[in-house]
C-alpha cells in the first residue's frame, strides 16, 4: 500500500497551496517504521514547498531514522501520548497553514490538495478530513460505532459541525494553532481540537477523504474500549470546563430529585401524625438539598469565569492573521 500512495501522488498544480503561505505538515509518530516512509514521501510530492515535520514519541523501531532518510525534519517528544506531541508541535513550528496527519499511512496524501482548496475557498480555520473507506480492516465496527456515538454526543452539547470528530487528518490556520491550549495527553486530543473550534465559533468545514487499512507490519495503537472511555471522560471534563452552568445544573437536578425522594415520605408522615420518625433520613435529605444548591451556585460562578477565559482565548485567536488575509495577499 505504501508504494501505491507514493506513486499516485502528483505534485501540486492547484493555486491553493500558494495561497496558504508557509505550509507545515505535522506528523505525530510512535513505532511507525512500517508506514512512515510513504507518508513522508507522499506529502513531499503533493506539497513540494511544505516543511515536513515528524515528531517521534519514544519509538523503539527506528521510525525516526526512516523518516529522516525519507526527507523529513525529525524531532522528539519524550512525554508519551499524542496529545503531548500535538502540544509540542503547535508550540514549536512557525507557519501560516498547518496540515496534521497521522503517521500510519491510512490517510490519503493527494487529498491534501482538496483540503487546502476548501481551506482557501471558504476562508476557514479548520478543515476536517472525514474518513470514507470500503476496507473493513481500516475502520473496525467498534471504532465506527464509538466514533458515531462520541461525535453525536459532542454535537448535542457543543454544536453540530462534524461527522467524523476523531479524524487525524486536518488543516489548521495559524490563529487556530496558536490559540489552542492543548490540555489532553492522549488520543482524546481530537475531541479537544473539535471543541476548541466549536467553543470559539470558528469557521470550519469537513471534506471527505479516502481512508485505508494499515500497511503490513504496522500495528494500531488504538484500543476501542480504553480509548473510548478516555475520550468519554475527556468530553465530561470539557463539559465541566466549557459548559459549567449546564454541568452543575445537571448535578443540582440529580441531587435535588434524590433529596425530594427521601423527604417526601417523611413530610407525609409528619402531616398525618405530627412526628418525624426517621430523623437521620430527614437530616440526610436536608444535607443533599444544600449540596444541590451549592452545586447550582458553583455553576453560576464558574460560568462567569469560563466566559472570561473564552474571551482571552478569543483575543489570542484574533491576534493572529486569518486564512482570508493570506489568500488576499497572494
Amino acid at each position: 500500500m505504501g508504494d501505491r500512495d507514493v506513486q499516485d501522488v502528483q505534485p501540486a498544480t492547484s493555486p491553493a497551496p500558494r495561497a496558504c503561505g508557509r505550509i507545515a505538515v505535522l506528523i505525530p509518530c510512535y513505532n511507525e517504521a512500517a508506514a512512515i516512509r510513504p507518508v513522508v514521501e507522499g506529502f513531499r510530492k503533493a506539497l513540494p514547498e511544505a516543511g515536513i515535520f515528524v515528531y517521534d514519541n519514544n519509538s523503539t523501531d527506528g521510525t525516526a531514522d526512516i523518516a529522516r532518510a525519507a526527507g523529513a525534519t525529525v524531532r522528539r517528544e519524550t512525554f508519551q501520548g499524542k496529545g503531548n506531541v500535538v502540544r509540542r508541535m503547535f508550540a514549536d513550528i512557525e507557519a501560516d497553514t498547518y496540515v496534521m496527519v497521522d503517521g500510519d499511512n491510512t490517510y490519503d496524501a493527494p487529498s491534501v490538495i482538496a483540503l487546502l482548496e476548501a481551506y482557501v475557498e471558504h476562508g476557514v480555520d479548520m478543515v476536517n478530513g472525514a474518513r470514507v473507506t470500503e476496507y473493513e480492516a481500516a475502520y473496525r465496527p467498534g471504532h465506527r460505532f464509538g466514533n458515531w456515538m462520541l461525535t453525536t454526543l459532542v454535537a448535542q452539547i457543543f454544536g453540530q459541525q462534524f461527522k467524523d470528530m476523531l479524524s487525524g487528518y486536518r488543516v489548521f490556520s495559524r490563529r487556530f494553532v496558536k490559540s489552542f491550549p492543548a490540555l489532553s495527553r492522549g488520543f482524546e486530543i481530537e475531541t479537544e481540537l473539535t471543541v476548541h473550534a466549536l467553543e470559539l465559533r470558528m469557521a470550519t468545514i469537513e471534506v471527505e477523504t479516502p481512508y485505508y487499512a494499515r500497511p503490513e507490519g504496522s500495528v494500531s495503537k488504538l484500543s476501542t474500549l480504553q480509548d473510548g472511555r478516555r475520550i468519554l471522560m475527556a468530553i465530561g471534563k470539557l463539559v465541566k470546563e466549557e459548559r459549567p452552568l449546564q454541568f452543575f445544573s445537571a448535578v443540582f437536578a440529580v441531587l435535588a430529585v434524590t433529596s425530594m425522594i427521601l423527604i417526601i415520605p417523611i413530610i407525609q408522615t409528619y402531616m398525618e401524625t405530627g412526628l418525624v420518625p426517621r430523623f437521620p433520613t430527614a437530616i440526610l435529605a436536608t444535607g443533599i438539598m444544600l449540596l444541590a444548591f451549592l452545586s447550582l451556585s458553583s455553576g453560576f460562578v464558574l460560568d462567569t469565569v469560563t466566559r472570561g477565559r473564552q474571551e482571552m482565548k478569543r483575543m489570542r485567536y484574533l491576534s493572529e492573521p486569518g486564512p482570508g488575509t493570506l489568500a488576499s495577499e497572494n
